[in-house]
């Protein structure tokens, strides 16, 4: 009979596979989008600072890859959800972030303190349009962020208050998501960007990128041109017993059967491929090529 042990509490902890979702970022394309995320992040610190007229610094957390089912469990139950839309692509994009966050800088835009209530609602009329004035310029600083990875406009639509019930993609539509934390005065939250991945992955190009099978023996016969090999001038080779060439000591002789009047065998990789003279370049010495062969 067999034992099972129990692992040892040292033994390194394997990580767990989800395969509902075996799709991930590749490290080429994650970590060009951090760069744009971490861009964007400064820039909307930057105009959280002019907008709101308190001291603000957003930094970017991380950039993963998330179906929209996954992202949407990931959110609190109320909060303010800007859906955005893309030209001529279904899924919407999200810019998340804490109701209380939001109603904190509307407070400080219209000369408050900027103290946060003490619970999630929704906003009025005034607060709904000085909250979407904020995500137009958070928009145009995210398009300036990610440039050529982000080819479609992309504009506010509606800001919804339900995570549960924004239905912004398919549950299993594939999002680029990014974590950031807001810092704008002394109020800390915490706030994503979801991107549909279908808008963004197009222009990150492939990271392993095939060729069609069709030409394959053209695409073979242009790599074995490129690769070097080694390429020899030799005399005919001479026939020698092994208990000649172990008496051999300095000065002995050993006749080579090649006339005087025979070409050189040029070889490649030990294979005869051509006969050459001997001749000369310049300074150096070179091979006359005189035949080749099949």
């Amino acid at each position: 009979m067999t034992t099972l042990q129990a692992p040892s509490p040292d033994a390194p902890e394997a990580p767990v596979y989800d395969f509902r979702r075996p799709t991930t970022l590749a490290r080429e394309h994650s970590r060009v989008l951090e760069l744009a995320f971490e861009t964007f992040a400064r820039q909307w610190g930057t105009q959280l600072t002019a907008k709101v007229r308190v001291l603000s610094q957003v930094e970017c957390d991380f950039v993963q890859l998330q179906t929209y089912d996954e992202y949407a469990a990931s959110l609190p139950a109320t909060t303010a959800m800007v859906l955005c839309e893309l030209e001529h692509t279904a899924p919407k994009a999200v810019i998340q972030f804490p109701t209380i966050a939001a109603l904190s800088w509307v407070n400080a835009m219209l000369g408050g303190q900027g103290t946060p209530v003490d619970h999630e609602r929704t906003f009025t009329q005034i607060e709904h349009a000085l909250v979407r004035r904020l995500m137009d310029d958070a928009l145009e600083d995210l398009r300036y962020s990610l440039g050529s990875i982000l080819l479609a406009p992309i504009t506010v639509d509606a800001i919804q208050y339900n995570s549960q019930f924004a239905q912004a993609a398919a549950t299993s539509e594939l999002m680029i998501v990014a974590g950031f934390e807001l810092r704008v005065g002394e109020n800390v939250a915490r706030a994503t960007v979801a991107l549909p991945a279908v808008a963004l992955l197009p222009q990150l190009g492939e990271t392993n990128p095939t060729h069609s099978t069709e030409n394959a023996r053209e695409l073979v016969d242009a790599q074995l041109a490129r690769v070097p090999v080694d390429v020899a001038l030799r005399l005919a080779p001479a026939a020698v017993r092994p208990s000649v060439v172990l008496g051999l000591a300095v000065g002995d002789l050993l006749p080579l059967p090649h006339p005087q009047h025979r070409p050189f065998d040029l070889t490649v990789g030990g294979q005869t491929v051509a006969s050459a003279a001997l001749g000369s370049s310049g300074s150096r010495l070179a091979c006359v090529i005189v035949n080749t062969e099949d």
